[in-house]
């Protein structure tokens, strides 16, 4: 069986099922990306060039459209030339890689759907102290444009979380299943890690409160983690604060609302943080977060409510006591005093409260990390995920040959 995987970045969100499912027998996995080319791990790869993309004269609110346009024609340009026989096509939506190869293939088409916005009473409106630009709420709509085409011509399609299949419109709801990209619970466990940070010894005594995101943003709630740590920091003297994440908004529109160059210095000028009680690690290979979230005595997971973040599954992999907002996708796998710890994202006291009940005798709370653990390897494990994907792949090619054969 070829599988024919299409994403702007390898993998992206297909890594860890790609992993295993390129060391099946009988199967060949194909992935087309903006850059990657020749073999990756048993992946063959082969890379698609944009001709052309928005601009600046492009209308704000049609420039997602526009690149994904592109996007697919592009991907349709690399298959025709790469003469590819796929017999399942895997592309995540909104990007337009899969749009137009049902022009060059008979075959299923299968979409992973992340996200479906809305302009209000969502992520974009959570944040009452950031609030979207009258444009910025029309965009939400337009968004949507090439999902909708996808989930127009895919064949089936699945979110990664029940949640995220209800945001999307009810009419497609029987095309969607619900399967999670697969945690490496592997490489996502907790090791016996030497308590060090770079090359600093971090003493028996210290306490680590642990923080990661892709970005420092409003949306991951890295302004109310500040304010947090600086509450528990008047507490307990023996607290060390440990980020990870790079200086950039993925999301949202934080930089409209400050003067600063970016979030994170805006935070830290408001909030005036001792900065000697944080460490500030950019982003880090997967093997060293991993051996941090090790150390870790307490993870925050601060979130508007959004795409569940991977770095919560991992911080739960790796049997982290973890405390987190109190929003839809997070109670999907944070249930309050079994897997972790919930609070309501704006209250700063009540979430200091909980943190240092935590760190005052994180031996008490280790019980919460063991059962996210479970909680990983029971429903999000590639063991029970590759599977799933298997089995789903399975039933579209069955189904796809019996309708080719009932028309000819």
């Amino acid at each position: 069986m070829q599988l024919l995987f299409v994403h702007p970045n390898f993998p992206g969100q297909f890594g860890p099922v790609l992993s295993r499912l390129s060391k099946q027998p009988d199967v060949e996995c194909v992935f087309l990306s903006n850059h990657a080319s020749g073999m990756h791990e048993g992946v063959r790869c082969i890379p698609f060039k944009l001709r052309g993309g928005a601009s600046q004269f492009t209308h704000y609110c049609s420039r997602t459209f526009e690149k994904a346009v592109w996007s697919a024609h592009a991907v349709y340009e690399a298959c025709e030339a790469a003469q590819l026989n796929p017999d399942v096509i895997i592309g995540h939506s909104g990007f337009g890689t899969t749009v137009f190869l049902q022009e060059l293939y008979r075959c299923p088409i299968v979409n992973l759907f992340e996200y479906y916005y809305y302009a209000h009473h969502s992520d974009l409106d959570f944040r009452p102290d950031f609030p979207p630009q009258a444009i910025t709420r029309l965009r939400a709509h337009a968004r949507n444009a090439m999902i909708l085409l996808d989930l127009q011509t895919c064949t089936t399609g699945y979110a990664p979380s029940a949640w995220q299949k209800s945001l999307f419109p009810k009419e497609y709801a029987s095309k969607l299943e619900v399967m999670h990209d697969g945690i490496d619970t592997e490489l996502w466990k907790r090791r016996p890690a030497p308590r060090r940070i770079g090359s600093e010894v971090i003493g028996d005594d210290m306490r680590i409160v642990t923080y990661v995101a892709r970005g420092l943003e409003a949306y991951r709630g890295f302004d109310i983690f500040v304010r947090v740590a600086n509450r528990i920091a008047q507490e307990m003297r023996n607290v060390l604060f440990v980020v990870v994440g790079s200086d950039r908004v993925c999301y949202g529109n934080d930089l409209s609302h400050i003067k600063t160059k970016t979030f994170r210095e805006h935070v830290i000028q408001m909030e005036q943080p001792d900065l000697a009680r944080f460490r500030f690690l950019g982003t880090l290979p997967k093997s060293q977060l991993a051996n941090l979230l090790s150390m870790s005595d307490l993870h925050l997971y601060v979130t508007v409510p959004f795409v569940l973040s991977w770095s919560l599954l991992n911080a739960l992999a790796c049997e982290c006591t973890v405390l987190a907002s109190d929003v839809a996708p997070v109670r999907e796998v944070i249930h309050h005093e079994h897997t972790g710890l919930l609070g309501n994202f704006f209250d700063v006291e009540g979430l200091a409260a909980q943190a240092i009940r935590v760190l005052r005798d994180p031996q008490q709370y280790r019980q919460l990390g063991l059962e996210g653990r479970a909680l990983i390897e029971r429903e999000y494990g590639l063991a029970k995920v590759v599977p799933q994907f298997v089995s789903l792949f399975e039933k579209v090619v069955t189904q796809s040959r019996k309708h080719r054969a009932s028309v000819t």
